[in-house]
């Protein structure tokens, strides 16, 4: 009996779990990539390789890791998380929403997905250096978030277009899809220029409609003309539109994405000049660590409320909101070496000052009468009993403001200080298509559509409000490998 042929569109994590698991399964893959090998991995290049998933303890952490003899592993409290801890993560970001059936996939095979990436030569190591501070000696991990795949997106995409080549699986880049092939109500193929490309099955895994700016205005709103793209310009909503034109239901909350301040100076899409695993670096996160001011000189969100894993992707969104989508994340001397090394970045934008009168006067934009009144009371209204500890959330807060700091507030008064501009940055969108347990498309009356089959960012109904750091990764390799695998045995 021959083998299912299979066409993958896509070749990040999500398309390259889809084609591991559809060749695994006995198919014959052809994945499909609209760019040129440079950009080849769409959106899991720009990605630090963090992947959420539910652990019990330590132990189950092991043997994943590329180095599990590090010598820094008896000194680290990796912590749990637990299914229930991941599954209320998510409920914080649903607006009132119960767990959707995709989240709650995410979170059942969140741990088996990534170990059966371990299996096809997938390593991964703590994220030492984002996700945990030192106490006592003693490395903590804080938020959930404890592994990234080894030498970050980048070595994801390698690792994985290499079990995928080792499996017999091709690529071609250089070879966008503009149309789906059909037969009957059935997909056949998929259009590549002037050539048609025949299989049994085809998964759509191009990624979402960040880069499209018509339709980021139509579906999430006006002031997403603004934003800065984060990652590959290719994801321009393509298999959507096609999936849509073949009756296919529209899922998932469409006005949301992941969002993320970002430097306001950065060059389009990580400023594609720059080495594939540097373009992340323009992503700006720390603001937990200091306040962020408006045009208006004003605080306009507790940047303490919680862990920056679960602020980050909406704190994105009210940057974009603010006069002129843009603000100034304002640090002083005391947190320099805790801020990421995005803050240090070769072409990180900022103005430094040894006071904060001439601080103000440099922010470009800024009110600066404003600004200075904002940072002086913000100072006064300190609680200085409080102890400062960014591994949990230190209820070290200010008093009295209109808008209090509620966690991590330290008065800015040890020079010199740094201000980095910033704007919104988004990263992926949330809306989607509706899929069925073994990744097929489905309509709007429910019903699948024959031979075709999505999953990554195409997928709907994973995210909401918000998004808990880590998670995109893993949806991208726990839908893929469900696509794949129900694809597998798509042959009529």
């Amino acid at each position: 009996m021959s083998k299912t042929k299979v066409i993958v569109v896509g070749s990040g994590n999500a398309a390259m779990s889809a084609g591991i698991a559809a060749l695994e399964s006995g198919a014959e893959v052809l994945m499909l990539e609209k760019a040129g090998p440079d950009l080849a991995g769409g959106n899991t290049k720009y990605t630090a390789g963090a992947m959420r998933i539910a652990y019990e303890s330590s132990d189950a952490l092991l043997p994943l890791l590329a180095n599990p003899h590090d010598p820094r592993i008896p000194n680290t409290d990796f912590g749990t998380y637990t299914a229930q801890k991941f599954a209320n993560d998510l409920l914080g970001f649903n607006e009132g929403r119960l767990l959707s059936p995709e989240q709650q996939v995410l979170i059942s095979e969140s741990y088996d997905a990534v170990n059966w990436l371990a299996g096809h030569g997938v390593t991964y190591e703590p994220i030492y250096a984002r996700q945990s501070f030192e106490r006592d000696g003693k490395h903590i991990f804080w938020g959930g978030l404890t592994l990234a795949a080894e030498n970050e997106g980048v070595g994801l995409f390698e690792m994985e277009l290499a079990a995928f080549k080792r499996l017999g699986g091709r690529i071609r880049c250089n070879s966008a899809v503009t149309g789906l092939l059909t037969n009957d109500n059935k997909v056949t193929g998929v259009k590549v220029g002037d050539a048609s490309i025949d299989a049994d099955a085809v998964i759509l895994a191009c990624g979402g409609f960040e880069a499209n700016e018509e339709m980021r205005v139509s579906q999430i709103g006006s002031n997403w003309a603004a934003a800065k793209v984060r990652g590959t310009p290719h994801n321009t909503g393509d298999g959507l539109k096609m999936a849509f034109d073949l009756g296919a239901m529209r899922y998932g909350s469409f006005e949301g994405c992941h969002a993320t301040p970002m430097d306001l100076r950065m060059k389009d899409f990580g400023n594609l000049n720059l080495p594939p695993k540097e373009r992340k670096n323009y992503r700006k996160i720390c603001y937990f660590l200091g306040v962020m001011l408006n045009a208006k000189g004003e605080r306009f969100v507790d940047e303490g409320v919680n862990f920056r894993n679960y602020t980050y992707a909406q704190f994105g969104r009210a940057v974009l909101e603010q006069p002129q989508h843009f603000a100034w994340q304002v640090f002083d001397d005391k947190v320099s070496e805790l801020l990421y090394g995005e803050y240090h970045f070769h072409d990180a934008s900022f103005i430094e000052a040894d006071t904060l009168e001439d601080l103000v006067s440099k922010l470009v934009g800024v009110d600066a009468a404003s600004a200075l009144k904002t940072l002086t009371e913000f100072n006064i209204a300190v609680d200085t009993d409080a102890a400062f500890d960014p591994t949990i959330l230190d209820g070290k807060r200010t008093n009295g403001l209109q808008l209090d700091k509620t966690n991590w507030a330290q008065a800015l008064d040890t020079p010199p200080f740094k201000a980095f501009p910033v704007t919104g940055g988004i990263t992926f969108t949330y809306g989607g298509l509706k899929v069925d347990e073994n990744g097929a498309v489905l309509t709007e009356g429910g019903s699948q559509i024959p031979g075709l089959f999505a999953c990554g960012e195409l997928v709907g109904g994973v995210f909401y409000g918000g998004y808990p750091g880590g998670s995109g990764l893993t949806s991208g390799t726990v839908f893929g490998r469900r696509a794949g695998t129900g694809c597998a045995s798509s042959k009529s």
